[in-house]
C-alpha cells in the first residue's frame, strides 16, 4: 500500500467512525439555527446555532456543526440572523406584588395628586363595597407640587372601601380614615422602632405611613386567598415570559406563596425559575432543617433569608452617616430589624452556622456599612468560606466602603433602572458628591465587586431592556441627563448583559447551571427583535422578545 491509500483508507475510516458516531447519538429536541448567539461565555462569546436535548444545551456553535444533532424528530428554529442571548435573571423581585399589580389600580404615571385621587375614585367605583383597594405604586414627585397625599383625599373618592396604596419604592403607604380605623391608627398610637406614622401639625395621622408603620396596616388586611394568590403568579408568569425573563429570585415572599410555586410545578405550569427568599425571621424554619443555600429544584429553589438595615431614598427613610442635604436633622432611620442591632446580628448568625444565604436591603451609606460590619463579624466568627453574601440595592456607598465589598466578597445586587428614576431628584435630597458614588456600578467592577441584576418589579418595570437601556445610557426619565446622570458610571452592553444573566445566577449560586448558553447548561435563552449589541444604546428601550425557551420549551412568542 503506498502512502496516497493509506490516506485514502485512514480518510474513509475517519468518516465511518463519525457516520457511527452520529447514528449512536439522540437528536436534540430543538436546535435553533441561522442565529447571532452572545453566549456570555468568554471562552466562545459569538455562535450561530444551539441544540437542545432533555431540557440542558447539548452543542453551541456553527450551523453546520450543530446540525450534525438534528434528527427527524428535530425541531428546528431559523432565527432569521436575529440576535439570541441567554434568559435574564431578574435579582430581585416581588413577584406575586408585581402579578397582583397588573390588576389593581394604576397609579405610578399620575402626574398630579388630583389624577391621583380620580384614578383611585374610578376604581373604587367598579369595586365590590368593603373590598380593601390595594397595590397603586404612586410617585409623588411626578407632581407639582411633590407633596404627599392624605386621607382626606382619598376619603371623598373612598366611602365604602378601606384604602391602603403603595408608594412605588414600597416604603410608604397611604391609607384612608376608614383603613386606619380598622388598624386602630390614631393620634395616640406611636410611632414602631423603625417607622414613622406621618402627621399634620395637629398631631393626627395624615394617612402616609413608613416603612414598619405599615405593618400597621398590614396587620387588619385580609392575606390574599389561595385562588388570588395563584391568579397573580400567572399573571406574573406571563408578564415574565414576555419580556425573555426565564428566572427570578423572590424577595420576602412568604410559605403560602411558595406553596402556590410548588402546585404549580408539580403541574407542569411553573415557567419561570424561582429562587424563593423567605424574610430572615423565619430562619428558625430553614434551619432546622438544615437544607442548606440553594435547596431544590432549578425549578424551585430556598435556602436564602431577607432582612432589612434602612428604608429609601424617596420616602426619605434611607439611613445615612449625614442628614438629607433637603431635611435638617433626618438622617433616616434604621429598620425594624435592626432595633436592635443585636436581633438582626443574632439572626444572620444563626442563618450562617446552617449554610443559609443572606440577602440584606442597605440603601443609605451609613446602612450599608452597618451591615458590612455585621457580615465581617459573622465571618470573623465562623471562619472564611463562599457565601455570596449580598446587600440589595447598595445605592449610596460611602468611598470606605467598596473594598470592604470586594474583601468579604459581597455582591452587589442591584437595579439600574432606580438610577434614572432617582436620578431626576436625588442630588436635591444629597448632594452631588455623596450622589457621585450613587448606583456606582463602574466603580464596583473597578473594585473587583460581582454585580446582578434586577427590577425590583413592581418597584421598577420588570422589561429586562429597559435595565440594560439604563446601565448603558443613565439618561433620566425627565430627559434632563441625556448624555448620563454621573456618565462615568455607565457600563457597556456585554458587561450589563452579563449583570443581567451570569452575575444574577452566581447571586443564587446557580452560574455553573445557567447564565449562559453553553454546553450541558439549562436552554433558558430569548431571541430579540433587534441586535442588542450593534444598536444605540439609546434605542435598547425599544427592543422586544420575540421567542423565550425555558429549558429548551418555548413558554412565549409575539404575536406576528
Amino acid at each position: 500500500m503506498n502512502i496516497r491509500q493509506g490516506i485514502s483508507l485512514l480518510a474513509s475510516l475517519l468518516l465511518a467512525t463519525v457516520a457511527v458516531a452520529q447514528e449512536s447519538r439522540p437528536a436534540a429536541d430543538l436546535i435553533v439555527r441561522h442565529a447571532r448567539i452572545w453566549t456570555v461565555d468568554p471562552a466562545r462569546p459569538e455562535a450561530e446555532a444551539v441544540a437542545v436535548l432533555n431540557g440542558r444545551i447539548v452543542a453551541v456553535g456553527s450551523d453546520r456543526a450543530v446540525a450534525a444533532w438534528r434528527g427527524s424528530h428535530t425541531q428546528v428554529v431559523d432565527a432569521q440572523g436575529k440576535r439570541l442571548v441567554p434568559g435574564f435573571n431578574d435579582a430581585h423581585v416581588h413577584f406575586l406584588d408585581g402579578g397582583a399589580s397588573l390588576a389593581s389600580v394604576q397609579l405610578n404615571d399620575a402626574t398630579s395628586v388630583d389624577e391621583f385621587v380620580r384614578r383611585i375614585g374610578a376604581y373604587a367605583a367598579s369595586s365590590v363595597k368593603g373590598e380593601w383597594i390595594l397595590e397603586g405604586n404612586w410617585d409623588e414627585t411626578k407632581w407639582s407640587p411633590a407633596v404627599l397625599p392624605t386621607r382626606q383625599q382619598l376619603d371623598a373618592v373612598t366611602p365604602d372601601n378601606p384604602v391602603t396604596v403603595w408608594r412605588y419604592d414600597g416604603h410608604m403607604v397611604v391609607a384612608n380614615s376608614r383603613a386606619l380605623a380598622l388598624a386602630g391608627v390614631t393620634a395616640d398610637t406611636k410611632d414602631p422602632p423603625g417607622g414613622v406614622i406621618v402627621r399634620d401639625a395637629a398631631g393626627q395621622p395624615t394617612g402616609a405611613l413608613k416603612d414598619a408603620a405599615t405593618d400597621l396596616m398590614y396587620r387588619v388586611i385580609p392575606a390574599p386567598s389561595h385562588a388570588l394568590r395563584r391568579r397573580g403568579i400567572e399573571r406574573a408568569l406571563k408578564e415574565a415570559a414576555a419580556h425573555g425573563v426565564t428566572s427570578v429570585q423572590d424577595m420576602v415572599v412568604n410559605y403560602a406563596t411558595i406553596g402556590v410555586y410548588a402546585e404549580l410545578l408539580r403541574e407542569g405550569k411553573l415557567t419561570v425559575r424561582i429562587y424563593a427568599v423567605p424574610p430572615i425571621s423565619a430562619v428558625e424554619d430553614e434551619a432546622r432543617l438544615g437544607i442548606g443555600r440553594a435547596f431544590g429544584s432549578p425549578e424551585l429553589r430556598i435556602g436564602a433569608f431577607k432582612t432589612f438595615a434602612d428604608g429609601s431614598l424617596g420616602s426619605r427613610t434611607a439611613y445615612f452617616f449625614e442628614p438629607f442635604d433637603d431635611q435638617a436633622g433626618n438622617r433616616g432611620i434604621l429598620s425594624a430589624d435592626m432595633q436592635p442591632e443585636s436581633k438582626i446580628r443574632d439572626w444572620m448568625m444563626r442563618a450562617d452556622a446552617t449554610d443559609l444565604q443572606l440577602c440584606t436591603h442597605a440603601i443609605g451609606d451609613a446602612g450599608i456599612s452597618a451591615i458590612l460590619d455585621i457580615y465581617h463579624d459573622v465571618d470573623a466568627a465562623h471562619g472564611h468560606r463562599d457565601r455570596r453574601w449580598r446587600i440589595e440595592h447598595a445605592q449610596h456607598m460611602a468611598a470606605k466602603d467598596f473594598d470592604r465589598f470586594r474583601d468579604l466578597n459581597v455582591i452587589a445586587s442591584v437595579q439600574p433602572y432606580h438610577a434614572i428614576d432617582d436620578g431626576r431628584w436625588a442630588e436635591a435630597r444629597i448632594g452631588h458628591d455623596r450622589a457621585s458614588r450613587t448606583y456606582a456600578f463602574r466603580t464596583f467592577l473597578e473594585h473587583g465587586v460581582r454585580l446582578a441584576f434586577g427590577t425590583d418589579w413592581p418597584v421598577a418595570p420588570l422589561n429586562p431592556f429597559l435595565t440594560l437601556y439604563a446601565a448603558t445610557t443613565r439618561a433620566t426619565l425627565d430627559g434632563k441627563h441625556p448624555d448620563g446622570w454621573f456618565p462615568e458610571q455607565k457600563l457597556s452592553i456585554q458587561e450589563a448583559i452579563a449583570a443581567h444573566t451570569m452575575g444574577s445566577a452566581y447571586a443564587e449560586f446557580q452560574d455553573t447551571v445557567k447564565g449562559s448558553i453553553e454546553p450541558g447548561k439549562l436552554a433558558d435563552f430569548v431571541l430579540l427583535s433587534e441586535d442588542v449589541l450593534s444598536i444605540p444604546a439609546s434605542s435598547l428601550r425599544d427592543v422586544r422578545a420575540l421567542r423565550t425557551w425555558v429549558g429548551g420549551v418555548q413558554v412565549y412568542a409575539a404575536a406576528p
